[in-house]
């Protein structure tokens, strides 16, 4: 598996300073993500631990057809909630944010979290 680390839908691994989170599948609920990643880095990743210092939190959304209505706001504000606590101490660490949505080739949420600077 390329080094991931897998538990349901999730998957997550390190490529050099960066966490790669990878979600499979999309649903319209945003409140569904967070409670998914809790789970994941609660009982199955063994990574990094949180980090100290300024972040950058790139999240994309990739999407078959047409766009589903969700909104990329509560999408990153639970995605932030579900990883706050494993892979940074709190949100005010995120010194950077860019949440976009894209055609893609399957449905899934990949967020990548590296140190800022």
């Amino acid at each position: 598996m390329n080094g991931w680390t897998q538990h349901g839908k999730v998957r997550a691994r390190q490529e050099g300073p960066a966490l790669v989170v990878v979600i499979d599948g999309l649903t319209t609920q945003a409140r569904y993500y967070k409670p998914l990643l809790y789970e994941f880095f609660r009982k199955v990743w063994r990574g990094s631990r949180p980090g100290w210092g300024e972040q950058v939190v790139e999240i994309r959304m990739e999407y078959v057809g047409e766009a589903p209505y969700l909104d990329l706001d509560n999408l990153a504000k639970a995605v932030l909630d579900g990883i706050k606590g494993y892979v940074f101490h709190d949100d005010q660490q995120v010194a950077r944010l860019v949440v976009e949505r894209a055609p893609g080739e399957r449905e899934r949420i990949t967020v990548r979290i590296t140190p800022h600077g």
